[in-house]
This record gives structure tokens, C-alpha cells and sequence, in this order.
């Protein structure tokens, strides 16, 4: 997930608020492992798109906001691995997808993750073959397909 789309499902779903800043139970900044130059220009970015808006000392979620959220959770499925993460890893994936579909790529690298394989490079990944069928479909329907290909390894991969 996008530090946008966390900060406009935090927005969505966060009661709590210190300074306009979301923070969790304790009074913590949930946003602590971003740089705060990253969040305040997400912010501006989501206020200039008027997805969000300042009252007074606290920041509010627009209806275009919540418009957006909806339309991201419906755009990309979540998938569950099929097997355990400590499988052998004899399946190499590569892939090259562009930067206007960033959303795309950041959603297939966190199931790869998910799906116990090791990042050799950003876009070189080596994990438990096969990729699960329900998912392969949907790459298929988003159309990255194209921009990914796997590759059987001879033998299992050991890191």
C-alpha cells in the first residue's frame, strides 16, 4: 500500500488525532517509518486533489477521498498463499512493469511476498513454484501478463 493510500485509509478509519497527525493507542505517529518530508508532501498532494481537507488543528477525508479508497480496494484483489512460505524456491520471476502502472507493481511485489518468495533484484524475485492459479487469472485479467515472466530452476534456489 502507497503512503496515499495509507494516509486516506487512515483517514477513513483513524478516530485518534494529535495536531491533525493520526497516532495509534498510545499516542504514537502511525506514520514514524516515513520520512516526514514524504508525509507532508503526500499531504499536500491529497489536499491539492481534494481528498483531504484541513479543520482548524485536524485533517478531515473528503467525499472525493472516500471515493478514491473505494475505487483502489475494488481496482486490485488480495490473494492467500496456497502453501507454506518454506517450500523450495525453484520458480524465478521476472518482470518489467511500467511506472505508469506503480500501483500494479507495488501490489504483484507485496504477493510475491506474500507468497513466500525472496527479492533478488526489485524485479527479479525466486520462490515456491507454482504461482496459484486464481491469481496467474487475475494477472491475466489486469493485463501484466505481458510484462512478467517465470522460469522453472533446474534445481531449488538457496540463499
Amino acid at each position: 500500500m502507497s503512503i496515499t493510500e495509507k494516509i486516506l485509509n487512515l483517514l477513513n478509519t483513524t478516530t485518534s488525532n494529535y495536531k491533525g497527525i493520526p497516532v495509534n493507542c498510545f499516542g504514537l505517529p502511525i506514520f514514524k517509518e516515513y520520512n516526514k518530508q514524504s508525509v507532508r508532501n503526500s499531504l499536500s498532494k491529497l489536499h491539492s486533489k481534494d481528498f483531504i481537507r484541513y479543520n482548524g488543528s485536524f485533517i478531515k477525508i473528503t467525499k472525493e477521498g472516500e471515493k478514491y479508497i473505494k475505487r483502489r480496494s475494488a481496482f486490485l484483489q488480495t490473494f492467500e498463499p496456497n502453501s507454506s512460505n518454506n517450500e523450495e524456491k525453484n520458480l524465478l520471476v521476472l518482470f518489467d512493469i511500467r511506472e505508469e502502472r506503480k500501483t500494479e507493481r507495488e501490489w504483484f511485489r507485496r504477493h510475491l511476498r506474500k507468497f513466500g518468495y525472496i527479492m533478488i533484484q526489485k524485479s527479479v524475485w525466486v520462490g515456491p513454484s507454482p504461482l496459484p492459479k486464481e491469481f496467474v487469472e487475475y494477472v491475466k485479467k489486469i493485463k501484466l501478463k505481458e510484462s512478467i515472466k517465470t522460469f522453472k530452476l533446474a534445481t531449488g534456489y538457496k540463499k
